[in-house]
């Protein structure tokens, strides 16, 4: 049963870094076989079919057999936005084949793992299920297989199992190749970063400052009006579903009377992680959205609406370092957030600690989260659903 396993997702990079979906399983404790158990999917399904009515969710892949989906399970999912992967050890048999078919004609897409070049040159009639052939970066046929599935019809990418750092995605973006990246953020860039805040991340912790000091709105307006970039992307984003506002704000004045203080903390959080050029990520800035917002739905219903709304700023600014490329308590040097926040980044300690090492947990394929759970007396139903809706609602933001 579900009652007692995580969610972990584990993101599909593009050359880019952006985030072109996300595969969903299971976490697996750390002495397991991480082989997949029976009813594993069919419980994964259950689990994504009652967001069908909320948010999107984005592109899923799910590891699955074939001859193990549930087709009352398969029938409340979005055919279109699921990737079913399958292993070519099961389908030798003619039996699976035809499963597979009956699942790609229904519109599910369709990836086999650990493919070799013989096997699908002598299944020429797997091919047009394929949209996937996922292989490891070492795969001996990989060069051959890339270049065979390029002139199937339709195409099938190719995508590379995982990325065990960033040295090995910097090797295949060049090739145009998309990849799962298992631990992207416990893996740091390391890029040539600069070592100090440069001149847009000084004016943004400058406003988040005097946002909690309730300074005059056109105070903050004046000190914006020295980034116009900062300015239509503040509209941007706070025009974003994420923020759920029926009307088009149109000021920062305007922002202020609709919402209050409290959300351009949110805002400029998300906006300081993207003030460095150089080691700027989609997919980290992605990350870090999802853990701060699962983090502040974790706190719902535990703590108080302001301390929750703080859990938002504890999970962005848990990344900080490797969006700036300084440590954390450098940048603590330049704003002063409540003692509670503070704790949280440095030593997961506090009030909030627990929460934000909770959806860290949650990030790790083979992990205890399961542990960090009970220290909050949460259960992996309430869990589930807080990883679900934060991954939801990062699919909202415009940045």
């Amino acid at each position: 049963m579900s009652e007692d396993k995580y969610l972990v997702r584990i993101p599909l990079l593009g050359p880019q870094q952006q985030v072109k979906g996300y595969k969903l399983a299971w976490q697996k404790k750390e002495n397991s076989s991480g082989l997949p158990e029976e009813g594993d999917l069919d419980q994964l399904l259950a689990l994504v079919a009652e967001r069908a009515s909320g948010a999107p969710l984005g592109l899923l892949f799910l590891d699955a057999r074939p001859v193990g989906v549930s087709a009352k399970t398969l029938q409340v999912i979005a055919p279109a936005e699921t990737v079913l992967m399958l292993d070519r050890r099961d389908l030798v048999d003619g039996i699976d084949l035809t499963v597979a078919r009956s699942l790609h004609e229904r519109g599910f897409g369709l990836g086999l793992c650990d493919a070799d070049l013989g096997f699908l040159e002598s299944n020429e009639s797997l091919l047009a299920l394929l949209t996937y052939v996922e292989l490891g970066l070492r795969h001996t046929d990989l060069t051959a297989i890339s270049r065979l599935v390029k002139q199937s019809q339709p195409q099938i990418s190719v995508l590379v199992d995982q990325f065990a750092g960033w040295r090995e995605f910097d090797a295949c973006a060049p090739m145009g190749l998309n990849g799962f990246f298992k631990d992207l953020c416990s893996t740091p860039r390391k890029p040539s970063l600069p070592g100090e805040l440069g001149p847009q991340s000084v004016l943004i912790l400058q406003l988040m400052q005097m946002v909690q000091e309730n300074a005059d709105v056109r105070e903050l307006e004046k000190l914006l009006k020295h980034d116009a970039v900062l300015s239509y992307r503040l509209l941007r984003y706070i025009n974003s579903a994420g923020f759920g506002i029926d009307v088009e704000i149109q000021s920062l004045r305007h922002a202020v009377a609709m919402l209050g203080y409290t959300p351009f903390l949110r805002w400029l959080s998300l906006l300081l992680a993207t003030t460095n050029p150089v080691g700027f990520s989609p997919a980290l800035l992605q990350a870090a959205m999802i853990r701060g917002r699962f983090t502040e739905l974790l706190g719902r219903g535990l703590l108080s609406k302001s301390e929750a709304e703080n859990l938002f700023i504890v999970g962005m600014f848990s990344l900080l370092d490797q969006f700036l490329g300084i440590p954390v308590q450098d940048v603590l040097k330049q704003i002063t957030l409540p003692e509670a926040i503070a704790q949280a980044l440095v030593t997961r300690d506090g009030v909030y600690g627990p929460f934000l090492a909770l959806a860290e947990a949650c990030e790790r394929e083979y992990g205890c989260a399961s542990e960090f759970a009970d220290a909050l007396f949460m259960t992996a139903e309430h869990v589930n659903h807080a990883h679900l809706a934060a991954l939801a609602w990062a699919q909202t933001i415009k940045l």
